[in-house]
């Protein structure tokens, strides 16, 4: 994995191979995974091989990262991961631009808010405000589909089954998760 993450920056920003190594080996320990970077990747799990693909962008020092729905993929459990993850990367003072369609999730991890619709940006806010109080009628109507008659938000797992989603998080300062 180690070569892995030092391969753009060596080559795309010609950054020097040890002072690349210690960068990759910081992002690697913040997502959890000092230990394996000797691995391949297929002698890591899915959740693992996303945390490498996430130390190696980093390794990068981007300003904003965009995260293309990162749950997506994910059993339900794992989900939680991913949030304390984000909120890590927040810490670290990145922008994060995720796009997803697990509104619980959403809401959990965001600070701001854009609901688009049919391509275009409807409605703009906080996060309280877009799922709390939704000014637009197509904003208020999706949002609606997402709640159970207790209020709740809801999802469907990658299976199809509605369940309830309950995202806590927890230290914000550690990447690493267990799987």
């Amino acid at each position: 994995m180690l070569g892995n993450c030092i391969q753009a920056p060596t080559i795309v920003k010609g950054a020097d191979r040890a002072a690349a190594e210690e960068i990759a080996r910081h992002y690697l320990d913040k997502v959890g995974l000092s230990d394996k970077v000797d691995f391949y990747p297929a002698q890591l799990s899915g959740g693992q091989q996303q945390r490498v693909a996430i130390a190696r962008a980093l390794a990068m020092e981007p300003e904003v990262m965009l995260f293309d729905e990162p749950t997506s993929a994910l059993d339900p459990q794992l989900i939680l991961g991913v949030a304390r993850m984000l909120r890590a990367l927040d810490d670290l003072g990145k922008t994060l631009v995720v796009v997803s369609h697990d509104m619980n999730f959403a809401r959990r991890i965001s600070d701001q808010v854009i609901y688009f619709e049919g391509g275009h940006a409807v409605e703009a806010g906080t996060a309280q405000e877009v799922f709390g109080n939704p000014q637009q009628p197509e904003t208020r109507a999706f949002m609606q589909s997402f709640h159970d008659e207790d209020g709740e938000t809801r999802f469907a797992t990658n299976n199809g089954q509605d369940q309830k989603l309950n995202v806590t998080t927890g230290s914000r300062g550690n990447l690493g998760q267990e799987e």
